[in-house]
């Protein structure tokens, strides 16, 4: 099985999350996504938080379809970082292979992460153009450090197959929403139109 990883906060999940999702399963020949709801982002501010089962509930109702998963594993298995949920991942799970699944914007800030290199190492990843984070993104210091690992975008549907580290900068995808736009000043969802 190739499984695509998507983690983030989903404060609150919105139809990119699911578009993103169905683009990946597509674009790289996986047969499910997860979405690794977290119980909070390390590098953001937690004041605005949902509550967790909520954030999952409301993923659940988005995401609406069979190949997608949601999950909450790291409050259970108790990892802050996605380094250290990958590594649970590849443990316990060691038949099955993994790509990371990131947006544009969290590549242009992925040197941030803890332990981003050995993440990049573990598991093979796919990027999400997000115009207008493009140029941003493959200026930043991982985009540049990984540079001789990176695919062609026409080898996209064999990333799950190659050994990390590899990744893709995946282009085609229009959708600029947000959770952050999606979000009132006091925290609250924005109420749907």
């Amino acid at each position: 099985m190739r499984i695509g990883l998507l983690g983030g906060s989903f404060n609150p999940p919105h139809l990119a999350h699911r578009a993103i999702s169905l683009f990946a399963i597509k674009r790289l020949k996986l047969d499910r996504v997860w979405w690794l709801v977290t119980p909070g982002n390390p590098l953001k501010e937690h004041g605005a938080l949902h509550d967790l089962d909520a954030r999952a509930e409301a993923a659940r109702r988005m995401a609406d379809d069979p190949r997608i998963d949601i999950s909450c594993l790291e409050s259970v298995i108790g990892t802050r970082y996605t380094v250290d949920t990958i590594s649970y991942l590849r443990r316990r799970a060691s038949g099955l292979r993994f790509v990371w699944i990131m947006g544009a914007d969290n590549l242009a800030q992925f040197h941030r992460w803890q332990n981003w290199r050995r993440i990049a190492s573990e598991v093979p990843i796919a990027v999400i153009d997000r115009p207008p984070q493009s140029f941003r993104a493959l200026a930043a210091p991982a985009a540049q450090a990984l540079a001789r690992y990176r695919l062609p975008e026409n080898q996209a549907a064999r990333l799950a197959d190659h050994r990390a580290p590899a990744w893709v900068f995946l282009t085609g995808m229009k959708l600029s929403l947000s959770s952050t736009g999606l979000r009132n000043p006091d925290g609250s969802w924005k109420a749907k139109k």
